[in-house]
C-alpha cells in the first residue's frame, strides 16, 4: 500500500509543518488576528468541500478569493509577519534559544525576572499617581531604543523601581529596560504608535508602550499619572487583566514563552 510507502523525510516534513502551524496559532493567540486566522481556515474548509461534493459554482466563487489570499495576508498579518521574521533573524543566541521554547521544541524554564517586585512597586506608584512605563524584553532586541537612554545594570528590587519613577528623580522621565532580572537602561526614548484608533484617554506613556510593542515582541506595564491605573501592553494592543494576582499569573507566561 502507498501509506507503508512514507519516507522518513515525509514524517520529517509533517513535523515541520504542524509546528510552522501550531507557532503560528500561538503568535495570533489573544489578539484579533486570531478571529481573521480563524475566518480564513474557514473559508479555505469550505472551499475544499465545495469542490469535494463537486459545487462548482460556489467552489469556482471561493476559487476567486485563492488570487487575493496572499496580498490579504501580508496586509491583515504584516504585524504578526514582521515579528516573525524578526525574530528568526535575531543574531542573539539567547533569543534563538527562547524561540525555540516558543516552539516547545525544549522543555520550558520559568522566567528570572523578579515579578512581585515589578508589580508591587507598579501597585504603590498607582496609588500615588506616580507615571511609569516598564519594558519588559522578550526574544527581540530592544539595543536600537535603549541607546537613546542611560545604560544601568541593577538587578530588580521594588525600592530602586520605585526610586527611578520617583517625581523630582532625573531618571523618572522617559522608558525603563529589564532584560531577565536586571535594569539595564533609563530615560529610554521609545517609538510612538500612530494607531488613530486609540481613545483620547491614554496619553504619550500608553502611545510609547504601544509603539514598542508593535514594533518588538517586548511588553510594557504602564502606571497612569493621571489616575493610577495599572496597564499591561503586548503585541500593540491593550491585555484586560481583573486584579494584580492575575496580572502576575498573564506576566509570568509571557515573560516563560
Amino acid at each position: 500500500m502507498d501509506i507503508l510507502d512514507i519516507r522518513i523525510i515525509d514524517i520529517v516534513d509533517i513535523i515541520l509543518v504542524a509546528l510552522l502551524l501550531y507557532y503560528l496559532y500561538k503568535l495570533v493567540k489573544g489578539t484579533v488576528a486570531i478571529n481573521i486566522f480563524i475566518g480564513i481556515v474557514i473559508l479555505y474548509v469550505v472551499w475544499k468541500v465545495t469542490e469535494f461534493l463537486q459545487m462548482e459554482m460556489l467552489s469556482r466563487f471561493l476559487a476567486g478569493f485563492k488570487d487575493i489570499f496572499l496580498i490579504l495576508i501580508v496586509i491583515v498579518f504584516q504585524q504578526e509577519i514582521r515579528k516573525f521574521l524578526l525574530m528568526l533573524g535575531t543574531t542573539n543566541v539567547t533569543a534563538r534559544r527562547k524561540l525555540f521554547k516558543r516552539l516547545n521544541l525544549f522543555s520550558e524554564n520559568e522566567s528570572s525576572t523578579n515579578i512581585p517586585a515589578i508589580l508591587g512597586a507598579c501597585s504603590k506608584m498607582g496609588k500615588s499617581q506616580t507615571g511609569a512605563i516598564i519594558v519588559l524584553q522578550r526574544n527581540n532586541s530592544l539595543e536600537f531604543v535603549k541607546n537613546t537612554g542611560d545604560p544601568m545594570n541593577v538587578e530588580i528590587n521594588q525600592p530602586i523601581l520605585e526610586s527611578i519613577f520617583y517625581k523630582n528623580s532625573p531618571l523618572h522621565d522617559g522608558a525603563l529596560i529589564i532584560e531577565d532580572n536586571t535594569i539595564t537602561a533609563t530615560r529610554v526614548i521609545l517609538p510612538v504608535s500612530n494607531d488613530k484608533n486609540i481613545p483620547q484617554r491614554f496619553g504619550l506613556r500608553h502611545r510609547a508602550a504601544l509603539g514598542i510593542t508593535e514594533k518588538t515582541d517586548a511588553v510594557c506595564l504602564v502606571v497612569s499619572e493621571e489616575n493610577g491605573q495599572i496597564s499591561y501592553i503586548k503585541e500593540g494592543d491593550f491585555v484586560l487583566f481583573e486584579d494584580m494576582d492575575q496580572l502576575h499569573q498573564i506576566l509570568k507566561n509571557d515573560l516563560s514563552s
